[in-house]
């Protein structure tokens, strides 16, 4: 920080520091970059007490894998100054400065990196900023404020771990770079990640910065419209607190959610999960940011039971060739003034190089080794961030080299002109980082407008390595380049789940509904969590959480499992139990009424015949006959034709049979009222008047039938209304009017007969058929009225049941009672079978 004091109005500006914050590294070169670094993870701030000069943030926690990231820099620098190729005749200086991974002390680093080292930098405060570009920050929070620290000056930064979203709004951070995908990139990729394995019931935590916020902020808006639910959203505090680290915890544990995914920075999430550890939960599956998914601060073996099989997107890997041995120059002995190199000493080996009063390590050479298994600081197989800081080096590299190159007159400034070599001002470079564009190790780097390089990230899968430490294998990519759908690339195989299980974790709120099934949300709860209801009857679900079921077409009906639309079940009347039951019953009762004709015929001129008009007898006894064949249109599947011809020919048979039985009463009764005096009523009752009633009383049901068959005659139907998952097949009556003014007139003639019968049953004669005839017609009466009820509320095949058994039934009883009593003298008395015995006229 510079203060300008004015000594007199004509005195020179003089500039003063107002506080020393020594870099961590620094050389001189012909162009000035600087490096802003994570190189400690915690912050002791100090007290605020105003009664004296406050103290400096002390920062702890010393990271040797930021270390790296530094010496890289460094690497990439030297490698520069001594190729032919770039920026030949001329070097790149640089200073670097820790960041103590906080936004306060980055905007400390910031300040420092654009003063001077001392007062004898005079030249900072006039003319171009030697400062050329500024290789930081990693947080995302951080490089909001050193990139608005920065912005005045219009110097360019380029960010190797910064992937907050918001950095990409050019109108608020017009100079910054970086060369980590967007975070839009990242919770894209997370969404699909979830989507893929099925696990719709995750917790999200967050640090408390703008990186955690805005990526939060994505994937809600990547999730809506998916299947996937959030269970809780909690956040880390900046400045750890303990007491809430154990509140987020107990929500942890508590939830049903057992994927976590987690949008944090290294420094946070390391006393976190050093009192998530203490906890002992287990059985989470952890989802990590590109922010800590590689941190080699959690490759201890002690930390696998808890993050063993966290998978998460981090930054593409890259090759640096010289880096490994590079790493291995830092040592104390080299560096004897430099802090860092001290406490790294302290992070690998646990000891001081240098001891002190009051040093807490043991004292040790500064000669040890570094060796493989020095993992945090020397893990060089696969650099990602490391190599994300070379590139942004190169890209700087690149881009002063193309300034240098600008032909006079040719150039992309006023007037055509080119950037002055010895007084290149920053806004300048940043015009060709904008256009850069170069191979490095085959990967193309180049900026868009926004400043975001290419998005693409590996798929990373914490693996039990040897001596049982955490390895970070490579398991998959997302390539946004690629198009929607195709961007994520896994090998499920082998990756490696929380618990070493093969198999990915269920993390739901609510099991699938199964097909057969359908989702019924909880009131007041996300729509992840849900009941299975069953489908009801007639609808299906196929698939897997349906929202809702299907209702089968008119024809088809569901299967038990309501899963598939199956052909309804087609009924009728067939000849089944119930058809061949009713089918021998009525073939029994035609041949027993063909038996009693024969009979008749045989004892055709015997008196029980003959007294009782045997052309009756005979006519009475073939309608019954076809009455019972009638039954047997009613059995098997309904046509057009078997329609028309049982209701008409069973009612049409069955007047006929009720009109000779009306005759044979109206005989009867006349018969035994003739001996009066003055009475005439035989003569018209004679075989011509009977015939002529006998036709008259059918000739007017043939009537009825005729005008039913020509307005509205009976025809086949498919009717679903009786059973909703059968189709019944029956004979529509066309016009119910028609059908019950049929029945209605076979009723009126059984009444009339039963009617006339009733008065002649107290006449004289041992036989006396009026009293046979009125228990005929009772019977008949009392089945066809039990037939009505019968009738309406049977279903289906069952109301054709009805019909038939109503038919033989009436016309079994018709047949019993008329005849049975005959046959019985017939066969069994001969001797009564004489007219004085029939007409009570016998001598005793």
């Amino acid at each position: 920080m510079t203060e300008n004091i004015m000594e007199k109005p004509n005195s020179a500006k003089v500039c003063t520091l107002q506080s020393s914050f020594e870099p961590g590294f620094v050389a001189d070169g012909d162009y000035v970059i600087g490096g802003i670094f994570p190189l400690h993870y915690n912050q002791e701030m100090p007290d605020l007490n105003c009664t004296y000069r406050p103290s400096a943030v002390k920062c702890n926690g010393f990271d040797p894998r930021a270390f790296r990231w530094v010496q890289t820099m460094r690497l990439a620098v030297e490698e520069i100054n001594q190729s032919d190729e770039l920026l030949p005749n001329h070097t790149l200086g640089y200073k670097i400065f820790d960041s103590c991974a906080y936004p306060l002390t980055g905007q400390r680093a910031a300040l420092a990196v654009l003063n001077g080292l001392d007062e004898a930098y005079s030249h900072m405060c006039t003319g171009a900023s030697p400062l050329l570009a500024v290789i930081g920050e990693s947080g995302s929070a951080q490089s909001i404020v050193v990139s608005r620290i920065l912005q005045p000056f219009r110097i360019p930064m380029i960010s190797y771990f910064s992937s907050c979203a918001c950095l990409s709004d050019r109108r608020k951070y017009p100079t910054f770079f970086r060369v980590i995908p967007n975070d839009d990139y990242q919770v894209k990729a997370i969404a699909q990640l979830l989507l893929r394995f099925n696990w719709t019931w995750v917790g999200l935590v967050r640090g408390d910065h703008e990186y955690g916020r805005f990526a939060v902020y994505g994937l809600l808006r990547e999730l809506q419209g998916t299947r996937v639910c959030v269970a809780y959203q909690e956040m880390i505090p900046l400045l750890y607190n303990r007491q809430r680290a154990l509140e987020i915890m107990q929500v942890m544990r508590s939830s049903g959610a057992k994927v976590v995914v987690v949008f944090s920075a290294e420094g946070e999430m390391t006393p976190f999960l050093r009192d998530y550890m203490k906890q002992n939960i287990t059985g989470i599956q952890w989802v990590a940011s590109e922010a800590w998914v590689t941190a080699s601060v959690f490759t201890g073996s002690e930390y696998y039971p808890y993050l063993g099989g966290t998978i998460g997107f981090g930054i593409r890997q890259g090759h640096i060739p010289r880096l490994s041995d590079y790493l291995q120059t830092v040592d104390p002995q080299r560096y004897p003034t430099n802090p860092l190199v001290q406490e790294l000493w302290g992070a690998l080996y646990g000891c001081t190089p240098f001891p002190s009063l009051g040093a807490l390590l043991p004292p040790c050479s500064g000669q040890e080794s570094l060796l493989e298994q020095h993992s945090a600081y020397m893990n060089t197989s696969s650099p990602r961030v490391a190599y994300n800081v070379y590139k942004s080096v190169y890209a700087i590299a690149h881009s002063l080299h193309n300034l240098l190159r600008c032909q006079p007159g040719s150039g992309p400034f006023h007037n055509n002109s080119c950037a002055q070599s010895n007084n290149i001002y920053p806004w300048q470079l940043q015009h060709y980082l904008q256009e850069v564009s170069f191979s490095i190790a085959g990967e193309e780097v180049n900026f868009d407008l926004k400043g975001d390089s290419i998005p693409y990230y590996d798929i990373i899968n914490w693996q039990r390595g040897t001596g049982g430490k955490i390895e970070f294998v490579n398991v998959g990519l997302f390539d946004g380049t690629k198009a929607a759908g195709k961007e994520l690339v896994i090998q499920e195989e082998r990756i490696i789940w929380a618990g070493h299980q093969s198999k990915a974790l269920v993390s739901v709120c609510s099991a699938s509904c199964l097909p057969g099934s359908r989702k019924a949300v909880r009131r007041g709860e996300p729509v992840c969590c849900f009941d299975c209801i069953p489908c009801d009857s007639g609808k299906i679900s196929n698939q897997t959480d349906s929202i809702d079921c299907t209702t089968c077409p008119e024809d088809f009906w569901s299967n038990t499992e309501r899963t598939a639309c199956i052909p309804k079940k087609v009924e009728f009347l067939a000849y089944d139990s119930l058809g061949i039951a009713l089918t021998v019953i009525a073939a029994v009762g035609a041949c027993l009424t063909l038996a009693v004709l024969a009979v008749f015929l045989y004892h055709r001129n015997t008196a029980i015949v003959r007294i009782n008009n045997s052309e009756l007898s005979f006519f009475i006894l073939l309608s019954l006959t076809l009455c019972f064949l009638c039954a047997l249109v009613f059995i098997g599947e309904p046509t057009s034709w078997s329609c028309v011809l049982r209701h008409t020919a069973f009612s049409i048979t069955l007047s006929l049979c009720i009109s000779c039985i009306l005759g044979k009463t109206l005989v009867v009764l006349a018969a035994f009222t003739v001996a009066m005096p003055g009475n005439n009523i035989m003569k018209w009752l004679g075989p011509k008047q009977q015939r002529a009633i006998i036709f008259i009383c059918t000739l007017l049901q043939v009537v009825i039938c005729a005008a039913w068959l020509i307005d509205a005659p009976p025809y086949p139907s498919r009717n679903t209304q009786y059973e909703l998952s059968k189709i019944v097949l029956e004979c529509s009556v066309g016009s119910s009017l028609a059908f019950w003014c049929v029945l209605g007139y076979i009723g009126l003639l059984a009444c009339l007969c039963f009617v006339l019968a009733f008065l002649a049953r107290k006449l004289p004669g041992n036989f006396n058929e009026a009293k046979f005839i009125t228990f005929s017609m009772l019977i008949f009466c009392a089945v066809w009225l039990s037939f009505i009820p019968a009738y309406i509320s049977s279903p289906g095949k069952y109301a054709d049941a009805v019909e038939t058994f109503a038919i033989l039934a009436s016309s079994f009883g018709l047949l019993f009672c008329l005849f049975s009593p005959k046959c019985y003298i017939i066969l069994l008395k001969p001797e009564k079978n004489t007219k004085q015995h029939l007409m009570g006229k016998e001598k005793k």
